[in-house]
């Protein structure tokens, strides 16, 4: 699945496609574009790259939302195993680096600031009524079967 094939599709089908929104998608690509601008070695040398910002993102929700493997996403996009595994890396990395789609650590969550309801629920044991193993027709006959 290429950008440029559900680039049209209704906003609900897009998230359900990708598991994101249409406008978060393009804060991605944002983020990811202004971070390979600054961050370029030299502004007109190199081959381009065969994949657009778009489809790498696709490539890395695609990892994380279906739980595809390396190998399944690289024939789906035409690129070798090892280069789908640094690009869904690479990606990754430069949005947690954003601090826009970083999601806070566990520190955040033991601060003050958050208020936490707690509720109690009784859960008590309650005797399940069984047969008795004492009867002595059961036995027999379990005795008598086994004969």
């Amino acid at each position: 699945m290429r950008y440029t094939e559900i680039e049209n599709t209704k906003e609900s089908i897009f998230k359900r496609l990708t598991g994101v929104k249409k406008d978060t998608f393009e804060k991605m690509i944002c983020v990811v574009d202004d971070y390979k601008i600054a961050n370029r070695k030299h502004k007109s040398k190199g081959r381009p790259s065969k994949l657009s910002i778009a489809d790498k993102l696709l490539m890395l929700l695609m990892y994380y939302r279906e739980y595809r493997t390396f190998l399944h996403i690289s024939v789906c996009y035409g690129v070798s195993e090892m280069h789908c595994w640094r690009i869904i890396t690479s990606t990754e990395q430069i949005l947690l680096q954003s601090k826009i789609f970083h999601l806070p650590g566990k520190k955040a969550l033991h601060s003050a600031e958050n208020n936490f309801e707690i509720i109690v629920i009784d859960v008590s044991e309650h005797p399940i009524e069984r047969p008795k193993k004492s009867n002595g027709v059961t036995i027999q006959e379990r005795k008598s079967d086994i004969l």
